[in-house]
């Protein structure tokens, strides 16, 4: 029978442990900080932004916002990172992607300093992610390992399929699987546009993350048998319903779901993990800033 994943459990159970470090914090009179910062009138952005702020306000973490107007030079955003750099009372930034055509985002994820960088994306605290001395890691793959711990998924000696090679998740998820270290030694191999035989590499595979953006791509002829297939892609795709759309992952669930031994659903799978983690950066932010020591979940 197959096990379906319930990331909001699971997210529950680590706001919860996470409360308890926050009220650590605060009782040695430190409030952890949030600044979020949005440059762009993309809905579903705003919609992320708010789910941020809200997370803050459950957790007790103070939660800072920031709307620049696109049009304004990129200059105006660096300038405003500099100043939530130099605010002690924030412990985390974060600029909501995507950005602008005009801003360049690698220049905005340099100028943000490391020590408040809680999407872990500044060069430095990506190479201690490679280096297997992690400061922050990148909210999403980090949630995929929790979820996995979770559920008892073992991940050592397997064989793990990334498909997807970005920044954000494909990259680093691969990084974290092949660490010496818990949650990882797993022998890992990443896909993407120009792999040659998708649907080989994926069957051969003990574990499967789907990470590359397109609905439904991988489907139940493409995992084996008792595989573990982790969706993190999430689109919202046309359906004959009241709403006119439905949101699907980058697999096909309904047949996946037939193969896998441990799946996750869209929604309800890895995204209420993503906010979690970014709370759980955030805490250990504030922690690492002030030196007052948390036992973070």
């Amino acid at each position: 029978m197959t096990t379906v994943i319930d990331g909001n459990q699971v997210a529950d159970r680590i706001r919860d442990e996470l409360a308890a470090c926050t009220e650590t914090l605060t009782d040695d009179g430190v409030t952890p900080g949030l600044a979020t910062v949005l440059m762009s009138d993309d809905g579903a952005s705003e919609t992320y932004v708010s789910m941020k702020q809200r997370a803050c306000g459950e957790l007790g973490i103070e939660s800072y916002h920031d709307d620049i107007d696109p049009s304004e030079p990129a200059s105006t955003l660096l300038e405003r990172i500099d100043e939530l750099n130099d605010d002690p009372s924030v412990h985390g930034i974060l600029v909501q992607l995507p950005l602008p055509d005009h801003v360049e985002r690698h220049e905005v994820l340099r100028r943000i300093d490391p020590v408040k960088d809680v999407d872990g994306f500044h060069p430095e605290n990506v190479g201690r992610l490679v280096a297997g001395n992690a400061r922050y890691k990148p909210c999403t793959p980090h949630g995929v390992q929790k979820l996995l711990a979770a559920y008892d998924v073992e991940t050592e000696g397997k064989d793990a399929v990334v498909v997807g090679r970005s920044d954000i998740v494909g990259k680093p998820m691969a990084n974290l699987l092949i660490q010496k270290a818990p949650g990882g030694n797993a022998t890992t191999t990443v896909c993407h546009s120009r792999t040659n035989d998708l649907a080989a590499k994926t069957r051969a595979a003990d574990i499967v993350v789907a990470a590359a953006g397109v609905p439904e791509m991988i489907d139940g002829e493409m995992v084996s048998e008792g595989s573990v297939v982790v969706d993190v892609g999430i689109s919202r795709v046309e359906a004959d319903n009241e709403k006119g759309y439905e949101l699907v992952g980058d697999v096909d669930f309904e047949s996946a779901k037939e193969k896998a031994s441990v799946i996750t659903p869209v929604p309800g799978g890895v995204g209420p993990l993503t906010i979690a983690m970014l709370m759980y950066n955030t805490v250990k932010a504030a922690s690492v800033q002030s030196g007052v020591p948390v036992d973070l979940p």
